[in-house]
């Protein structure tokens, strides 16, 4: 069964398909505008978009880090959290800054996946995982903010695990693993 996605970020399109081998990304439609205030309204916003030009079902997803210290900023301005071009580097070195002198570290990443058939939404699913943020970048492996996401049964950062392994505790992991098993019994 071939499963379209909605992205063109290479992290999250790899990590979808350790998910399944038959993700594709659907690629060619203009980028969807995200106006939702929280991820379920993102993700759903964007599967509705995109799934009209998919040969078959499409999933879109919308993640982020969420920091209870900053009343869970950056939360789904994450990709975008040191301005909308920013890089990883600049989202990571805003974050820092912005937790300068702050002992409460408790951050979870957040993913929902949205699951649509042409413009209609079929169900949605959410991951989380909990951690804490460190106070410099550790690793290289993952990308965005899993060199400061510590995550404390590894007893490392996301950005010193393989990506398989921190697949299997990911919140990005958790949501496409329901999404599969849910499609494996329709």
């Amino acid at each position: 069964m071939r499963i379209f996605c909605a992205t063109g970020n290479p992290g999250k399109l790899h990590e979808f398909r350790m998910a399944s081998p038959h993700i594709e990304p659907l690629l060619g439609i203009p980028p969807c505008d995200e106006t939702g205030t929280t991820f379920e309204e993102n993700a759903i916003q964007k599967a509705l978009y995109y799934s009209p030009h998919a040969d078959g079902i499409l999933f879109a997803d919308d993640s982020g880090l969420e920091v209870e210290a900053l009343g869970n900023a950056p939360g789904i301005y994450s990709a975008r959290y040191a301005g909308s071009k920013a890089t990883n580097q600049q989202n990571n070195e805003l974050l820092l800054r912005n937790l300068e002198g702050i002992a409460n570290r408790k951050a979870r990443f957040v993913c929902v996946v949205a699951l649509a058939k042409r413009g209609k939404l079929i169900q949605t699913f959410r991951g989380e995982v909990e951690g804490e943020i460190l106070t410099e970048l550790r690793g290289t492996e993952g990308f965005g903010y899993d060199p400061l996401f510590y995550y404390p049964p590894f007893a490392k950062s996301f950005g010193e695990v393989p990506d398989d392994e921190k697949f299997h505790v990911s919140h990005r992991g958790a949501a496409l693993l329901a999404m599969m098993n849910y499609l494996k019994y329709q």
